[in-house]
Order: C-alpha cells, then structure tokens, then sequence
C-alpha cells in the first residue's frame, strides 16, 4: 500500500491561510474517497474534510465549515485543503489518507489507510 504524500504544511498567525496537497498513487486516488484528517498529541485523530474523487461530493467537518475547502486535481492525483481564517485551534499535524471501501461514509479515521508522513500546520494566536 503505497501512502499519500502530504505537504503545504507551516506556521502561520492567526486569520492566515494555508494550502495542504495531497499525492496518491493513481489506482488508490481515483473513485475514492480522500480525507484530511488532524492530530494533536494526546488526542484521537479526528477528520477534517473529504471528497469524492469519482464525482467531486465533498464532506466536512462542523468546526472547518465556512473555513476550509477541498478540492481534487485528476491531472494530479491529488487533493487540496485550502484553510483559510485560521485559529490557533487548528493547530495540530494533518494527514491525508484513502479511504477502504472506496465511497465516503463517514469521517472516522479507523475506516482510512494509505496515511502519509503528515505535515505540522502551526497558527499563532
């Protein structure tokens, strides 16, 4: 299983943007479901956005709504979250993985695999 490859990732003050890329390779990208997810030490990963690469549905999370948008690139096998108006909240690192049984169903992390190295999103307040 060949893993995502994360970055975009840095350190930003609070009200900042980012943009997060994320690689597949292509049998694992297209007609899937692709999910950022966020992980702060001591605490679960938890999902953040998704997309379904086979027709563009997109999913999120209540805390990212309004803020966050993820988008796919098919020339690329890749997909992107653009964070924008950003909290010190959202502090945390950010992985990128696929889901198992293809469709999106749900943002939980245990249903993902194919997890990359991740990368640090750091907002000052």
């Amino acid at each position: 299983q060949e893993p995502a490859v994360e970055s975009g990732g840095g350190s930003v003050q609070a009200g900042g943007s980012l943009r997060l890329s994320c690689e597949l390779p292509e049998y694992t990208y297209r007609g899937n479901c692709v999910g950022w997810f966020r992980q702060v030490p001591g605490k679960e990963r938890e999902g953040v956005a998704a997309i379904y690469t086979g027709g563009g549905k997109t999913y999120y999370a209540d805390s990212v709504k309004g803020r966050f948008t993820i988008a796919q690139d098919n020339d690329k096998n890749s997909v992107y979250l653009q964070m924008n108006s950003l909290k010190h909240e959202d502090t945390a690192m950010y992985y990128c993985g696929a889901e198992r049984r293809g469709a999106c169903y749900a943002l939980e992390p245990v249903d993902f695999g194919y997890w990359g190295q991740g990368t640090q999103v750091t907002v000052s307040s």
